[in-house]
This record gives structure tokens, C-alpha cells and sequence, in this order.
């Protein structure tokens, strides 16, 4: 059985004056499941609910424990439900009036771990409210998980944005949160890391936290993995192996408890294949000596072609050492394939990316540019939707999930995830309804779930055009207005209004920032009349009214104020400067709110290296230049690669479904080139060896065309253009850095049936990240007929 199994009945039964009943041998979990119970309760309702060892006449029990602990005189009422539940981590609940009349709710699961399952889910089903609790006189449920691996990894680091301002009672709250939907696997990160070694934050140093929180997970019987990356320069050389295994042997030697030890491949650490798995080797035999059941896995992460042929030849020896293979990030062959080639006797766990939205994993689809460099790549982002699209693609070809968190920004994806591993035929929608009914409250169930469905769709489609961010916006406010104090100062809620204002004051920015730069071009038209000194003058005073006259400031001063609170309530990082946030890119987009949304860098740029010019007719060609930029001339062909449009031109890719890596779909990619126009800032991209190819039509059979292409992106490797699959255009060549429009001839006779096909092939079997065969802008220019 691996669904939930269902059943309310009859009417609510008030649980006020109830009893948590608990055995007098409770496991160290169970006491964890009870307290958690008291506590939640309390948090909601204001009541407090004793917990005792002893049975009680005629008030309401909720009987806590395993199930072989029940007390006989209701073990008969169990004895049924739990013959389904295989899984170790299943459990019952269920409520019934007992033959002496007794009111009994049951969370009691296989296990001391499953009982505290029980009871998250006994939280998630109560009506609460203030001095109010009730459930149904006649629940029951009997569930079990689908995946036995259900975790994320929680990193406490300065690299995160929020949890290196985390205290261990902080910790302990978020990990009850997770439990409370079936997370069994926590994953954290040693002291020394790709990271800092320190946090004006930190509370604690790294490895008294790390020790504290390996006990505390024990207390809860969580599984305690360890990500340990191999970061150091060469570990061929003796010197750099004795620090790196003293250094191993103070974290496993402190923690408490250890299930488990993750060693990625990349992402950080660049080793070669025999190099890194001799020296996981080493560690595992450390590890053995303080944690003799711990297992160790690994991941080929970052790996280039030949890395990777190395790897699977020495997993075909079969080290019995190992435990199996995680795919994450930056794994250059996709997880079916992965499948195919790693031995049966390795599992495969995943490691996905849920916390970033672009550079990352599984980037926003064809994200606008805007929220791109606005937004940023670590940015509060529920995902709902997509996230069910992903877990459903990669599970099952996997034991489960341990995903890779950042921080609190990804906490509804971290939500969706755990339902999912649990039960995968779950929809999105009342994954939602259950988070907002639990963690914001009763009367926000439905109004919170389609707010965080609606901020998904803000970031779908052309931002200017979206009346979506209006509509949402407007929907958060009214629940503000609504809300209890205790709501407002509720994070959840707080992250979610802030994403709300956050799009409307972006968009409202973009569209006026494009009218201004509208205008600033049609001045720029007039300088063969008034002079070229002068219209640039006037251009650009209308661009900078974006600065000195701008836009719904009401709406920036709230964002910034939510952002106080966030920091306030869960230590939220959204500046560098206010928070104390490692980088900008790690969340910190107070920072890049005011980021321009027009060319009003690039256009200053031009027009302060053109006032440099003496010669008037060449000030003016220079401005000509400017406003004709997207003009490829009579009969020519002008594409953006960066832009939506683009994609109607493209020959291959698959449905989001099929690939939400977009590892084999072009997609649009972001990377800031303040030497060049906003049409520089974007491009279409494949990864890894996949070809970029898209097919244009429409051209004059008899005329010759010259190419004019610029190459962009964030990653600098060769590439190769071939047109119609039988000309080479150029060979293998690399990006010019800044970039520049490059120029090159085009056959006549790839043109000559009035249709071209375009195909750029990056450098074969490179690693890292996959991309850098990214293509921002082509003009097709027309030369002449053919003789």
C-alpha cells in the first residue's frame, strides 16, 4: 500500500479539554512526536494540552506511540488498519468512541520515527483556531510513503540566506515543520566548505552547531547525512591528504550521530575520477570508526565526458564501499541515461536544485529579463506547479531525495517535495491548501494557496504584458487587511506579500522605464536637426527621469519594509548592506531592485564616448548606429535570440515535463554585459553538447546573405556554425570577450530554396555547468541577387 487511504465521517468532536496520552517506556521520537503535539497545538490555539503516562475517564485521549505500545484496552481499534502498513515509516490515525464511552484520536505509526509522522499529520487534519481544536468524530487514515528517502539538506554557512542566522530553537521548529509533512533525512554542511568560514550571524561556530543539530535530528530519529566536499587543490599530494582526513575526522569523530556522507564530484572540487573515489575511499574508512554503519555516496557532478566514462568504468568494478550515486546539478549526462549505465546493485538518490531560479538546475522556463536581473537567482520562488513536474519526471528512477536548499526562499518547493516523495499522485493545488491551512491558518486556506499558485504565474510570459501581477497583488492586499497581528508577523506570509509587491513594482518599472526609452530614441531622431550635442542632451535627461521622477515608490517603500520583517522573523538576508548578506547573488535583491529595465547604461555609455568625437558627421552616423540597431536593411532579417519570440524559430526541444533541465531545449539565458545593449544581456542556449538550431524562412532564393551574429553569455568556450547541416560557416571558434557582432558570408546555395537552417555546436564533452553555446542577437543581411 503506498497511498494514503482515507475516511471522515460524522461530526467534530472539540478536543479542548483532551489528554495526550503517552507510554512510560516512550522512545526519546515519541517523547519528540508528543511535545511536538503540545506545542503546535499551542502556537494555534492557546491551549495547552498535558501530556501524561497515565488513562483517563471521560475526557478525549490522543494516544502518542508506536503501535505495539497502544494500551490493551484499545488495541483491537488499530489492530486492523495497521496490517496494510509495511513500511516502517506508515502509520494510522484514526478517532472513535470507545465502548466505555471514551473518546480516543490514535497517532500511532510502525515505528517511534513513523509515530512522529503520525502526529504531523494529526496537526495538518485538526481544525484549530484561537481557543478552538475539533476533529471529526469518525477519521481514518492509514498511510505509508512511496519513496523511502524524503529530505533537504540545510546548510548552516554564510553562503545561505537566512540559515546562518539560525538558533538551535529555530532550527528545531523548522525541522518539526518538516517532519510534520514526512521529511526522515536531514543533510548538513561541515565548517569548511565553498564558503566563508564565518557569519556575523552565526550564533554558534559552525562545528558546535553542527554537533548540536546531528543531536537534535537524533532526538527526532531523522537520518543525519553530511555533504563534504572535496574543495582542496590536489589530493595526490600526501600533505594535502593527512589535513583533509584530520580535518574529516574532528566532524565525524563530534557528531553524535551520522548516517550517511554525501562527496560530490563538483560543484565545488574539480578531482579526476581515480583520484576522488581512492580518496572517498579513505574517508570511508574513517568514517567506519566512529559511525560503523554510516554509508557513503558520491556524485559525478561537474565531470566532463571523459571524467564521466572513467567514473562509470571504475563503478563497473563494483567498490564495496560504496552506497550509491547521487545525481545533482551539473551532472552532464541526464538521469535516465545515468540509470542505465550505473550497476543495479547503486541506488540513486537526487539532488535537486529547488532553491535557485536561473544559472541553476532547473531554471524558471524562459524567465523575462526583468525579473532575471531583478529578482535574481536565489529569490523567494514557489514553484508549485513546476516542482510537481519535476519530482514526477525524476522519482522514479531513484529511492528518493535529499534537496539542495539555500535557505527559507524555497520553503513551499521544499513542501511540495516531501508530499510528493510521499505520496506522488498528490496535485499541487492540495499540497497548498494543506500548507496554508497549517502554517498560515484556517481562514487563508483557500486565499494563501491560489496567491502562491498566482505569484508561479507572475513569472510566466512577457512581464510587460502580464496582467496577472496586478491581479495578484490586489489579492494579497485584501488578505492583509484581513490578517491577525499573529498572521502578519507570520514569515510565511510575509515572504509571499513580499514576492507580490516585489513583481508589481518590477512591472511597473519595465513599462515605464521602456516608454522612456522610447522617447529618449525619438529625441535622438531629431539631432540632423538640432544637433547631435544636443539630443543627446535631451535623451538623456528623459532617461534618467527613471531616477529623478520615479515610479509607485509606495510600492518600493512596502517591499522594503517587508524586508525588515523577514529579517526580524527568520533572519532573511535581502540586503547586503542592511542584512548582512554574503554576496547579491545569494538573495540580496534589495540591491538590485532599482537594477535599469531599459538601455539607459549602454545609451549613456554611447553618448559619452560620442561626445568625444569632434566631428559632427560622425556624431551623427554614431547616433544613426544607436536607434537603427535592430534594422538589418531592405529585405533583411533582424532576430533577438534573447527574446520569446525567438523560440517559434527553433527546430528541436522538448515539453518541460520531458526535460525541466532544459538540457536539451533551447532556452533563454541571462548574463549582464554592461558594454553591450540590453539585447546582449539575453540569448538562446543549449547545454552541454546538445546543438542550438533554428530554421528561418521567408528569404529571397536569388539574393546572398552575410551573417552578422554576436556571441554572448557567461561562459567563454568554442563554438561552431553550420548552416543547413552541409555548410560550415565558421569552425570551432571562441566567444570574443567583450563581445562584439562578428560577420560572415553565407552560401548562396543554403539559401537557395528561400528557407536557412542555423545550428551552432558548442565544444564537445566539456563539464561544469553545461552552458556557453549562447547566442544573443543575428541580423541577416541581404547583399544582392545571385548573377
Amino acid at each position: 500500500m503506498n497511498v494514503e487511504q482515507r475516511v471522515e465521517r460524522g461530526h467534530w468532536v472539540n478536543l479542548r479539554n483532551a489528554i495526550v496520552w503517552l507510554p512510560e517506556d516512550a522512545s526519546a521520537a515519541e517523547r519528540k512526536a508528543a511535545q511536538m503535539l503540545r506545542d503546535e497545538v499551542a502556537k494555534r490555539t492557546r491551549i495547552l494540552l498535558p501530556i501524561t503516562t497515565a488513562i483517563g475517564k471521560k475526557q478525549p485521549h490522543i494516544v502518542v506511540c508506536s503501535h505495539d505500545k497502544v494500551p490493551s484496552r484499545f488495541k483491537s481499534v488499530l489492530r486492523q488498519q495497521m496490517k496494510s502498513v509495511t513500511s516502517l515509516e506508515g502509520f494510522a490515525i484514526s478517532s472513535t468512541q470507545t465502548q466505555d464511552d471514551t473518546f480516543v484520536v490514535f497517532a500511532c505509526g510502525k515505528s517511534p520515527r513513523a509515530t512522529l509522522f503520525a502526529v504531523g499529520k494529526l496537526l495538518r487534519i485538526l481544525r484549530m483556531g484561537r481557543d478552538f481544536i475539533a476533529i471529526g468524530s469518525d477519521v481514518n487514515i492509514v498511510t505509508e510513503p512511496h519513496y523511502p528517502l524524503r529530505g533537504h539538506q540545510l546548510g548552516y554557512r554564510p553562503k545561505t540566506n537566512s540559515y546562518d542566522g539560525w538558533d538551535i530553537n529555530l532550527w528545531e521548529q523548522y525541522i518539526r515543520d518538516l517532519v510534520a509533512y514526512g521529511c526522515n533525512a536531514i543533510e548538513l554542511i561541515p565548517p569548511r566548505s565553498d564558503d566563508e568560514p564565518d557569519s556575523p550571524l552565526f550564533p554558534l561556530p559552525p562545528l558546535t552547531m553542527m554537533e548540536k543539530m546531528s543531536r537534535l535530528l537524533s532526538e527526532y530519529d531523522l537520518a543525519v547525512w553530511v555533504w563534504y566536499p572535496m574543495i582542496d587543490e590536489d589530493y595526490t599530494d600526501e600533505r594535502t591528504k593527512e589535513f583533509a582526513l584530520k580535518e574529516r575526522e574532528e566532524v565525524f569523530g563530534t557528531l553524535p550521530r551520522l548516517d550517511a556522507l554525501f562527496v560530490p564530484g563538483g560543484d565545488p572540487g574539480h578531482t579526476p575520477p581515480k583520484v576522488f573515489l581512492d580518496f572517498v575511499a579513505k574517508q570511508a574508512e574513517l568514517l567506519w570508526r566512529y559511525h560503523p554503519q554510516a554509508q557513503v555516496w558520491v556524485s559525478p557532478q561537474g565531470f566532463p565526458a571523459d571524467w564521466m566514462e572513467e567514473f562509470i568504468a571504475i563503478l563497473k568494478t563494483q567498490p564495496d564501499w560504496l552506497a550509491g550515486i547521487v545525481f545533482g546539478p551539473q551532472v552532464r549526462m541526464p538521469l535516465h541515461q545515468l540509470r542505465q549505465l550505473v550497476p543495479d546493485r547503486y541506488p540513486i538518490r537526487l539532488y535537486p536544485d529547488i532553491t535557485h531560479s536561473r544559472h541553476c538546475q532547473f531554471p524558471v522556463p524562459n524567465w523575462d529579463m526583468a525579473f532575471a536581473f531583478t529578482e535574481g537567482r536565489e529569490c523567494i520562488n514557489p514553484r508549485p506547479r513546476q516542482m510537481t513536474k519535476i519530482a514526477r519526471s525524476l522519482l522514479p528512477f531513484s529511492i528518493g531525495f535529499i534537496t539542495y536548499s539555500e535557505g527559507c526562499n524555497d520553503d513551499v518547493n521544499k513542501i511540495v517535495w516531501s508530499v510528493l516523495g510521499w505520496d506522488p499522485r498528490t496535485e499541487p493545488e492540495e499540497i497548498l491548501r494543506d500548507y496554508s491551512r497549517y502554517f498560515v491558518g484556517e481562514e487563508f486556506e483557500e486565499a494563501f494557496a491560489q496567491g502562491l499558485l498566482a505569484l508561479e504565474r507572475n513569472w510566466e510570459g512577457s512581464l510587460e504584458v502580464n496582467s496577472q501581477i496586478k491581479t495578484t497583488l490586489l489579492q494579497f492586499q485584501e488578505m492583509e487587511r484581513k490578517a491577525s497581528p499573529q498572521v502578519r508577523m507570520n514569515w510565511r506570509f510575509q515572504m509571499a506579500l513580499y514576492r507580490a509587491y516585489y513583481d508589481a513594482y518590477i512591472q511597473a518599472r519595465l513599462r515605464y522605464e521602456k516608454h522612456l526609452e522610447e522617447k529618449a530614441l525619438e529625441e535622438l531622431r531629431t539631432a540632423d536637426r538640432i544637433g547631435s550635442l544636443l539630443a543627446m542632451e535631451r535623451a538623456e535627461a528623459i532617461l534618467d527621469e527613471a531616477l529623478t521622477k520615479p515610479v509607485c515608490s509606495d510600492f518600493r517603500a512596502r517591499v522594503f519594509e517587508l524586508a525588515e520583517a523577514l529579517f526580524q522573523s527568520i533572519k532573511m538576508q535581502l540586503s547586503v548592506r542592511r542584512y548582512f548578506a554574503i554576496g547579491v547573488e545569494r538573495g540580496a535583491n534589495l540591491e538590485t531592485i532599482d537594477f535599469p529595465l531599459n538601455n539607459r547604461i549602454w545609451l549613456k555609455s554611447q553618448f559619452a564616448q560620442i561626445r568625444l568625437i569632434p566631428d559632427e558627421q560622425e556624431r551623427l552616423r554614431r547616433l544613426e548606429q544607436i536607434w537603427n540597431w535592430t534594422n538589418p536593411g531592405l529585405g533583411g532579417f533582424y532576430i533577438d535570440m534573447g527574446s520569446p519570440a525567438s523560440l517559434s524559430l527553433v527546430v528541436s526541444g522538448k515539453d518541460f515535463e520531458e526535460d525541466p533541465e532544459l538540457r536539451e531545449t533551447p532556452h533563454i539565458g541571462f548574463a549582464y554585459h554592461p558594454t553591450g545593449p540590453t539585447s546582449w544581456w539575453t540569448y538562446l542556449e543549449t547545454l552541454y553538447d546538445n546543438p542550438l538550431r533554428i530554421r528561418i524562412s521567408g528569404l529571397d532564393p536569388k539574393a546572398r546573405y552575410r551573417l552578422r551574429v554576436v556571441y554572448g553569455g557567461d561562459r567563454v568556450i568554442k563554438i561552431r556554425l553550420v548552416a543547413n547541416e552541409k555548410f560550415e560557416i565558421h569552425p570551432f571558434i571562441e566567444k570574443p570577450r567583450p563581445p562584439r557582432p562578428l560577420e560572415f558570408d553565407i552560401p548562396l546555395e543554403a539559401t537557395k530554396d528561400g528557407v536557412l537552417t542555423l545550428t551552432w555546436y558548442p565544444e564537445p564533452g566539456l563539464g561544469g555547468n553545461g552552458r556557453g553555446c549562447q547566442v544573443p542577437e543575428i541580423w541577416l543581411l541581404r547583399k544582392e541577387e545571385a548573377g
